[in-house]
């Protein structure tokens, strides 16, 4: 069975580090929509639930010649110690969010921002911004006819969002298996397990929104066939 490695970036409860794309409208189950041709930078989502696969599926991805544009990685870089993300956080919340070596206190901070809806809001307001921006930054510098998937754990909890994507890539496994490889790779409760998929959008919810649904139940021979296929056809309807 293929694990997931979707892990959380504020201590247990993570603050949604998505890339916070707007544009609405979906164009779900039709491949790469039209306009297409040489030149033409694609772009897909990636997205699915925690202990998923997903980021699994996202390194295959990578290896097969995609740009992958990791929501996640970026969230971290924009706040780390040094870089005016982190000045701006520490003027919002105090200086009680950094360690003492200088750097992010992602538990202290997720305390925080978990405990108040607005203080995530601002918190949002300080992240997002610059992950969209360092985003493009790596779309653009992408080589003409690039495959750029843009790698966002909470894609399906964003309104609108998917609908800024050529094609949204989802991968997904039933609840008792996501609660499973929690619990097995990672030694949570599972209450803990249960706690965080409720948290997010249901599966039904993240496949509605879904051009194509990567299945990952089996081995990882099988998921990586998966996503090669995937791959090549994303890569064939420019």
């Amino acid at each position: 069975m293929s694990g997931g490695e979707d892990s959380p970036k504020l201590g247990k409860r993570s603050v949604p580090d998505n890339a916070g794309m707007t544009s609405s409208g979906c164009g779900g189950g039709e491949g790469l929509g039209g306009g297409g041709g040489p030149g033409r930078v694609r772009r897909v989502g990636l997205t699915g639930g925690i202990a998923s696969g997903k980021s699994t599926v996202s390194a295959i991805l990578a290896e097969l010649g995609a740009v992958v544009v990791d929501a996640d990685v970026l969230a971290r870089e924009v706040v780390a110690r040094g870089t005016d993300g982190l000045a701006e956080v520490v003027e919002a919340f105090g200086p009680g969010v950094l360690t003492p070596e200088g750097e992010l206190d992602r538990p202290a901070l997720g305390a925080i921002v978990f405990a108040d809806p607005g203080r995530r809001r601002v918190l949002e307001g300080i992240i997002h911004p610059r992950v969209r921006a360092r985003g493009a930054e790596i779309e653009a510098a992408a080589g003409p006819d690039a495959l750029v998937v843009h790698d966002i754990p909470l894609l399906a909890e964003s309104d609108g969002a998917a609908g800024a994507f050529d094609a949204v890539v989802v991968v997904d496994a039933p609840r008792e298996v996501q609660v499973a490889r929690m619990l097995e790779d990672r030694g949570w409760s599972r209450e803990d397990a249960e706690a965080r998929i409720a948290a997010q959008a249901s599966r039904e919810q993240r496949r509605a929104i879904a051009t194509y649904v990567i299945e990952n139940t089996g081995t990882r021979e099988d998921l990586r066939h998966r996503v090669t296929e995937v791959f090549e056809e994303l890569s064939a309807r420019a």
